[in-house]
Protein backbone atom coordinates (compact mmCIF):
# COMPACT_ATOMS: atom_id res chain seq x y z
CA UNK A 1 0.00 0.00 0.00
CA UNK A 2 1.59 3.16 -1.30
CA UNK A 3 1.66 6.48 1.72
CA UNK A 4 1.54 9.94 -0.35
CA UNK A 5 2.99 12.56 2.44
CA UNK A 6 2.77 16.07 1.68
CA UNK A 7 4.45 18.74 3.45
CA UNK A 8 3.53 18.84 7.23
CA UNK A 9 2.55 22.50 8.33
CA UNK A 10 4.81 21.95 11.26
CA UNK A 11 4.85 25.63 13.02
CA UNK A 12 0.73 25.00 12.76
CA UNK A 13 0.31 22.01 14.21
CA UNK A 14 2.84 22.73 17.23
CA UNK A 15 0.27 25.64 17.38
CA UNK A 16 -2.90 23.21 17.73
CA UNK A 17 -0.78 21.06 20.22
CA UNK A 18 -0.27 24.17 22.42
CA UNK A 19 -3.72 25.14 21.86
CA UNK A 20 -5.36 21.93 23.14
CA UNK A 21 -2.71 22.00 26.63
CA UNK A 22 -4.18 25.63 26.72
CA UNK A 23 -7.50 24.40 26.93
CA UNK A 24 -7.34 21.83 29.17
CA UNK A 25 -6.22 24.71 31.42
CA UNK A 26 -9.71 26.15 31.45
CA UNK A 27 -11.10 23.21 32.90
CA UNK A 28 -9.67 23.79 35.68
CA UNK A 29 -8.84 28.31 36.27
CA UNK A 30 -12.16 30.09 34.79
CA UNK A 31 -10.92 32.25 31.69
CA UNK A 32 -12.47 35.33 33.96
CA UNK A 33 -10.65 38.18 34.30
CA UNK A 34 -10.80 37.71 38.07
CA UNK A 35 -8.45 35.17 37.75
CA UNK A 36 -6.05 36.82 35.22
CA UNK A 37 -3.40 36.92 38.18
CA UNK A 38 -3.40 33.36 38.70
CA UNK A 39 -0.22 31.84 38.00
CA UNK A 40 1.25 28.25 38.23
CA UNK A 41 3.95 25.45 36.94
CA UNK A 42 1.60 24.91 34.08
CA UNK A 43 1.13 28.41 32.72
CA UNK A 44 4.97 28.92 33.29
CA UNK A 45 5.59 26.06 30.63
CA UNK A 46 2.63 27.26 28.34
CA UNK A 47 4.16 30.78 28.76
CA UNK A 48 7.91 29.98 27.62
CA UNK A 49 6.56 27.49 25.30
CA UNK A 50 4.50 29.94 23.12
CA UNK A 51 6.25 32.84 23.58
CA UNK A 52 9.69 30.72 22.34
CA UNK A 53 7.40 29.98 19.11
CA UNK A 54 6.40 33.23 18.90
CA UNK A 55 10.54 34.33 18.76
CA UNK A 56 11.08 31.39 15.86
CA UNK A 57 8.03 32.27 13.87
CA UNK A 58 8.27 35.69 14.03
CA UNK A 59 11.86 35.36 12.94
CA UNK A 60 10.82 33.26 10.06
CA UNK A 61 8.09 36.22 9.24
CA UNK A 62 11.04 38.24 9.07
CA UNK A 63 12.81 36.26 6.93
CA UNK A 64 10.16 35.99 4.72
CA UNK A 65 9.58 40.06 3.64
CA UNK A 66 13.05 41.05 4.31
CA UNK A 67 15.21 37.61 3.89
CA UNK A 68 18.64 40.44 3.57
CA UNK A 69 18.01 42.32 6.45
CA UNK A 70 19.35 41.08 10.39
CA UNK A 71 16.00 39.52 12.61
CA UNK A 72 17.48 38.62 15.39
CA UNK A 73 15.48 39.84 18.11
CA UNK A 74 11.77 41.35 19.14
CA UNK A 75 12.69 44.63 18.49
CA UNK A 76 13.88 43.81 14.68
CA UNK A 77 11.10 41.61 14.48
CA UNK A 78 8.93 44.78 15.38
CA UNK A 79 10.65 46.60 13.08
CA UNK A 80 10.07 44.37 9.54
CA UNK A 81 7.06 43.16 10.45
CA UNK A 82 5.18 46.30 10.75
CA UNK A 83 6.97 48.02 8.05
CA UNK A 84 5.51 45.47 5.75
CA UNK A 85 2.49 44.39 7.71
CA UNK A 86 1.20 47.43 9.35
CA UNK A 87 -2.58 45.58 10.03
CA UNK A 88 -0.13 43.34 11.97
CA UNK A 89 -1.02 45.28 15.34
CA UNK A 90 -4.37 45.55 14.95
CA UNK A 91 -5.32 41.65 14.41
CA UNK A 92 -7.76 40.83 17.24
CA UNK A 93 -8.15 36.84 18.68
CA UNK A 94 -11.10 35.60 19.90
CA UNK A 95 -12.13 32.87 22.74
CA UNK A 96 -15.49 32.09 21.88
CA UNK A 97 -16.10 29.79 25.11
CA UNK A 98 -15.24 32.68 27.42
CA UNK A 99 -16.26 36.11 25.63
CA UNK A 100 -12.67 37.59 25.72
CA UNK A 101 -11.21 39.52 23.20
CA UNK A 102 -7.37 39.66 22.62
CA UNK A 103 -4.98 42.32 20.40
CA UNK A 104 -1.55 41.04 21.84
CA UNK A 105 0.04 42.91 19.40
CA UNK A 106 -1.34 46.25 19.85
CA UNK A 107 1.62 47.60 21.70
CA UNK A 108 3.38 47.44 18.38
CA UNK A 109 1.57 50.38 17.08
CA UNK A 110 3.41 52.97 19.94
CA UNK A 111 6.46 51.71 19.36
CA UNK A 112 6.90 49.33 22.61
CA UNK A 113 6.28 45.69 22.75
CA UNK A 114 3.78 43.49 24.33
CA UNK A 115 3.74 43.52 27.97
CA UNK A 116 3.10 39.42 28.04
CA UNK A 117 6.51 39.63 26.23
CA UNK A 118 8.31 41.34 28.99
CA UNK A 119 6.63 38.81 31.33
CA UNK A 120 8.06 35.71 29.21
CA UNK A 121 11.75 37.22 29.64
CA UNK A 122 11.67 38.23 33.29
CA UNK A 123 9.91 34.24 33.78
CA UNK A 124 12.75 32.78 31.64
CA UNK A 125 15.72 34.77 32.89
CA UNK A 126 14.26 35.30 36.86
CA UNK A 127 11.96 32.95 37.42
CA UNK A 128 12.60 33.36 41.20
CA UNK A 129 11.80 36.89 41.07
CA UNK A 130 9.13 36.68 38.88
CA UNK A 131 7.15 33.21 39.15
CA UNK A 132 3.56 35.27 39.16
CA UNK A 133 4.35 36.95 35.81
CA UNK A 134 3.55 32.98 34.16
CA UNK A 135 -0.29 34.38 34.83
CA UNK A 136 -3.38 33.33 32.89
CA UNK A 137 -3.64 36.94 31.31
CA UNK A 138 -0.21 36.70 30.10
CA UNK A 139 -0.38 33.18 28.26
CA UNK A 140 -3.92 34.34 26.84
CA UNK A 141 -1.93 37.01 25.01
CA UNK A 142 1.17 34.80 24.24
CA UNK A 143 -0.81 31.92 22.77
CA UNK A 144 -3.05 34.73 21.01
CA UNK A 145 0.20 36.35 19.77
CA UNK A 146 1.39 33.00 18.29
CA UNK A 147 -1.67 32.52 16.15
CA UNK A 148 -1.13 35.88 14.47
CA UNK A 149 1.96 35.29 13.57
CA UNK A 150 1.48 31.75 12.51
CA UNK A 151 -1.16 32.98 10.46
CA UNK A 152 1.31 35.71 9.00
CA UNK A 153 3.62 33.27 8.36
CA UNK A 154 1.48 30.93 6.55
CA UNK A 155 0.06 33.86 4.61
CA UNK A 156 3.25 34.42 3.37
CA UNK A 157 4.56 31.08 2.89
CA UNK A 158 1.27 30.23 0.67
CA UNK A 159 1.23 33.96 -0.85
CA UNK A 160 4.49 33.02 -2.38
CA UNK A 161 2.66 30.13 -4.79
CA UNK A 162 -0.22 32.06 -5.25
CA UNK A 163 -0.36 36.13 -4.97
CA UNK A 164 -3.99 36.17 -4.78
CA UNK A 165 -4.18 34.10 -2.10
CA UNK A 166 -7.21 35.35 0.66
CA UNK A 167 -7.29 34.75 4.33
CA UNK A 168 -10.23 32.46 4.06
CA UNK A 169 -7.87 30.28 1.87
CA UNK A 170 -5.18 30.58 4.49
CA UNK A 171 -7.29 29.23 7.08
CA UNK A 172 -8.99 26.89 4.97
CA UNK A 173 -5.15 24.88 4.46
CA UNK A 174 -4.18 25.78 8.48
CA UNK A 175 -5.83 21.97 9.80
CA UNK A 176 -7.02 20.83 11.66
CA UNK A 177 -8.92 24.36 12.00
CA UNK A 178 -8.10 26.22 15.49
CA UNK A 179 -11.41 25.64 17.39
CA UNK A 180 -10.33 27.33 21.09
CA UNK A 181 -8.92 30.46 19.62
CA UNK A 182 -10.56 32.33 17.03
CA UNK A 183 -8.93 34.97 14.42
CA UNK A 184 -11.62 37.04 12.98
CA UNK A 185 -14.82 35.37 11.76
CA UNK A 186 -14.34 36.79 8.13
CA UNK A 187 -10.93 34.98 7.95
CA UNK A 188 -13.26 31.93 7.78
CA UNK A 189 -15.23 30.24 5.27
CA UNK A 190 -18.80 29.84 6.69
CA UNK A 191 -20.11 26.55 6.31
CA UNK A 192 -23.43 26.36 4.86
CA UNK A 193 -26.57 24.51 6.03
CA UNK A 194 -28.56 23.06 3.45
CA UNK A 195 -32.07 22.76 4.77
Amino acid sequence: MAIKAEEALLHWNYFIALESDFEQVSRYIEFDSKNFKTYSIELAHLLLASSSEVDVIAKGVCNLVEPNKPAENINHYQDIIMRNTPDFSKEQIFVPRFSLTLKPWSNWKSGTNPLWWRSYNNVKHQRNDHFEDANLKNVLNSIAGLLVVVFYYYRLKFSQEDPSIRNRDVTRKLIPESEFLRLDESYYYRHLLLE
